[in-house]
């Protein structure tokens, strides 16, 4: 019998990073030249601002599907909720160099209750 492994995708070990608030993964998981554009309030971040923003605690994600991935690119979408109560639908366009996430852009709508 031939057993198959699964590979995790770099987007699925990414969301089990931020999920677990694993600093040290979440840090081999993007490129040192790393940027992410969030259109919403129109700033780009580094990595290491990413990485302390999702460490503080204010971001809860949930529903994140991957809707495609190769080794260039992913397409991910999330409902996310903040430390303030806001809640918004994301989507984000990934792109992979060296096998690790090199760029981000993100669009949200916010969700009223």
């Amino acid at each position: 019998m031939v057993q198959r492994v699964r590979v995790i995708s770099l987007l699925e070990k990414y969301s089990q990073t931020v999920d677990s608030l694993d600093e040290s993964t979440m840090n081999e998981c993007f490129h040192d030249d790393f940027k992410s554009t969030n259109y919403s309030p129109g700033v780009t971040i580094s990595k290491s601002e990413l990485i302390s923003w999702v460490m503080s605690g204010d971001v809860k994600r949930e529903k994140v599907r991957t809707l495609y991935e190769n080794e260039e690119v992913g397409v991910e979408h999330s409902f996310v909720t903040f430390s303030d109560g806001s809640k918004q639908a994301v989507l984000g366009f990934f792109t992979f160099k060296d096998g690790k996430i090199y760029t981000a852009e993100t669009g949200a709508t916010d969700i009223s209750d």
